[in-house]
């Protein structure tokens, strides 16, 4: 028996069958082009999962049910879409819908995406095994997810696991979502490449050197997420100073988490985390000297996330596992 999971995303919708063991065994996507209706995008996902059953040469009566990991808040029980931030869902019946396409009773399951991928760890990546994790995702924004007794937390209102939206600086850089100093304006890729845009702002009005304009070529522009820790491996004290000032803004918000949750394992996955243990080194001994619990008793893991691109696909399929 297999199960079929969709990571629907604003850029691209990508599906796979994935079998008892949490391997996808068949993938396939389509752009999602989010600005048709939420049916047309529904429509999509039932074609998927239609031509992902048609080419691995199986039958409908193998797939045991259909997960789907969205951006926004998703309603579990009623399988609702409730927002999705750039789609067309406000809100929407996902579950219904999709059911109604594939002609199939086959159950539908939907969960936040960033629950999803942790759920995906939870099972198959770095907290496999752990009753207890969470995972963290540093891409445009800090997302996040969280399994404790092995189900996925979302709250009462299904909203919950925000943790991006922790504030860590009291009236400190404008979030987006409306309030100041949250994690996500300082620890995100976004936040790091504007940390490292306003340093080097500040050594042009200082004549100072940074071997960063080398490699922007001088173009604000062409900064990225890797940019200061490219900088930082050259010897670049500039570099070193950018990457010093996140590691320790994204060391406050993680020695948060762990404080609150006391996961087995916290995992730490996205852009950002593509600088796989060097980050995890630099991150130990700051995190562990500062948790709570840090004498006496168990201390929680640091890893990176395994699981990657896959892991919306493996989270969604594992929904209804």
């Amino acid at each position: 028996m297999y199960n079929i999971g969709i990571d629907l995303g604003g850029t691209n919708i990508a599906a796979g069958i994935v079998d008892k063991d949490y391997n996808i065994v068949r993938k396939a996507s389509t752009p999602t082009d989010a600005d048709r209706s939420a049916d047309e995008i529904t429509a999509d996902i039932a074609a998927l999962c239609k031509k992902l059953v048609e080419d691995e040469g199986i039958t409908v009566d193998d797939i045991g049910a259909i997960g789907i990991a969205t951006p926004g808040t998703a309603n579990c029980e009623t399988g609702e879409i409730i927002y999705a931030n750039n789609l067309p869902f406000r809100p929407y019946p996902m579950q219904q819908k999709l059911s109604a396409m594939l002609g199939s009773d086959k159950r539908v399951y939907i969960e936040n995406d960033a629950n999803a991928a942790a759920k995906a760890e939870s099972v198959a990546g770095a907290a496999k095994g752990s009753k207890y994790s969470v995972m963290i995702t540093l891409g445009t924004g800090v997302g996040g997810g969280i399994i404790i007794d092995d189900k996925v937390y979302s709250g009462f209102n299904f909203a919950g696991a925000e943790l991006g939206h922790i504030v860590i600086e009291k009236d400190g850089r404008q979030c987006t979502c409306g309030r100041r100093g949250c994690w996500e304006a300082y620890s995100s890729a976004t936040g790091l490449i504007r940390t490292t845009r306003e340093k080097v702002e500040e050594c042009r009005k200082a004549g100072r050197e940074t071997v960063i304009e080398t490699m922007i070529s001088g173009d604000l522009d062409r900064i990225s997420g890797k940019t200061a820790f490219k900088a930082m491996r050259a010897g670049d004290e500039v570099g070193k100073e950018i990457v010093e000032e996140y590691i320790s803004y994204l060391t406050t918000g993680l020695v948060n988490i762990i404080n609150i949750f006391q996961p087995n394992v916290l995992s730490i996955g996205g852009g950002i985390s593509n600088e796989g243990d060097a980050l995890i080194d630099m991150l130990h001994d700051r995190v562990f000297a500062e948790t709570y619990s840090r004498d006496g008793t168990p201390q929680c893991t640091l890893k990176i996330a395994k699981l990657k691109n896959d892991a919306g696909i493996i989270g969604a399929a594992a929904l209804g596992m």
